[in-house]
């Protein structure tokens, strides 16, 4: 663990955006993963004026951005084998950008069923699916999956579903994450409280449901972990913590790992305090799920998963002057993205400094996320009965 804590602390800024005519909120960040890319990686960010954003990683210099309008645009997520980007809408549809091109209009539109209103995506780690989750409408919280392979002999840029689930959920759709190797796994969470794991390659959403747990309160952050990603943890929007072990379905053993209602009533921080949980990273190569938290001042707080609880590692700080909502783990090269309240995008890596940087005070804009906190059913989780 001294070893992790060494690696961890010796992240320094190396670069911080530029500023722009608009400062926003910085909500979701990821990098691109092509081969061709590594030499000068794009990096997508959400804003919260409902538009993405398109840097390059290492200048940190905006090349270009690509709006939703008239809808806002909610969460964005690279192509795995290409330089494509995606990002789901409020106007219904999934927009798919070629970020190598200076075009704002999407090269690919995948729309929805009427009165959708999507919040939330992924695609899988083959590229082949796109699920979005919706709002709830009247009484429906739908996950809808589109093909979102180019078929050479289809010229129309604009795809419908394949298909819906519409029984699992009963509010809206927070998350979407696709496991990372296995492209039929899926895991959904929800406003409703639960944490939903299916295998989208069997025919029905009854038999697509593998498992669902229930972290008690509306869900903000969701992700595979542990080896072979057999592992889900999420937290919730009131600061839970939730970790369970997929390995354990078929055994007598218990699914739940940890189960904290409020991190920041039960962590011991060794300098400064927790005011929010912000996602979490699983380390392949440490084999360690990290957990990312902050302060309202911008102090970035790492923390390891155990089985015993979450265990401060590092504090980052020096950077932010505000509220950080996003970040991207690179773990090729143990990099850090983070984005906040203040507008800014700062690079982190190890043992490097920036140069001279200024910090910067919090911008005083308005957010147009919010978010709802619910209380729910004290089921820990609930198993899928057997046929």
């Amino acid at each position: 663990m001294e070893m992790i804590e060494e690696q961890l602390a010796n992240l320094n800024i190396v670069k911080r955006s530029s500023g722009t005519e608009e400062p926003t909120y910085l909500l979701d960040i990821d990098t691109s993963k092509t081969v061709q890319a590594e030499k000068g990686s794009l990096v997508a960010v959400l804003c919260s004026n409902g538009s993405v954003r398109l840097y390059d990683k290492e200048r940190l210099n905006i090349l270009r951005e690509f709006s939703g309008r008239p809808g806002f645009l909610n969460g964005v997520k690279f192509a795995n084998s290409s330089d494509r980007v995606y990002s789901s809408c409020t106007d219904g549809t999934v927009k798919c950008w070629d970020a190598r091109l200076a075009s704002e209009k999407p090269v690919q539109l995948f729309k929805g069923y009427p009165s959708n209103i999507f919040i939330s995506f992924d695609i899988s780690c083959n590229d082949h699916v796109i699920c979005a989750g919706t709002e709830k409408v009247d009484d429906d919280a739908l996950l809808v999956f589109w093909d979102a392979r180019m078929n050479s002999q289809d010229s129309s840029s604009t795809k419908d579903p394949l298909g819906a689930y519409s029984e699992t959920h009963s509010d809206d759709i927070t998350k979407v994450c696709f496991h990372p190797r296995n492209p039929s796994m899926v895991v959904s969470g929800s406003t409703d409280g639960l944490v939903n794991i299916y295998d989208i390659s069997l025919d029905n959403e009854e038999d697509a449901l593998v498992t669902t747990c229930n972290s008690v309160s509306s869900v903000s952050s969701i992700g595979w972990s542990g080896k072979d990603y057999k592992q889900i943890y999420c937290m919730t929007h009131d600061e839970g913590f939730y970790w369970w072990d997929l390995n354990h379905l078929d055994t007598d053993q218990p699914l739940t790992c940890l189960n904290i209602q409020d991190v920041r009533e039960v962590i011991n921080m060794k300098e400064g305090s927790l005011d929010y949980l912000i996602g979490g990273q699983y380390h392949e190569k440490m084999d360690k799920l990290f957990i990312v938290g902050g302060t309202n001042t911008g102090r970035i707080h790492l923390m390891s998963c155990t089985m015993s609880g979450l265990v401060h590692v590092a504090s980052l700080q020096g950077g932010h002057a505000a509220t950080i909502r996003s970040f991207c783990w690179n773990m090729q090269d143990d990099s850090l993205l983070t984005g906040g309240e203040d507008a800014q995008l700062l690079l982190w890596k190890p043992e490097a400094r920036e140069k001279t940087f200024t910090k910067k005070d919090s911008m005083k804009v308005a957010s147009s996320v919010y978010h709802r906190v619910r209380v729910h059913s004290n089921d820990s989780y609930k198993r899928k009965k057997k046929q």
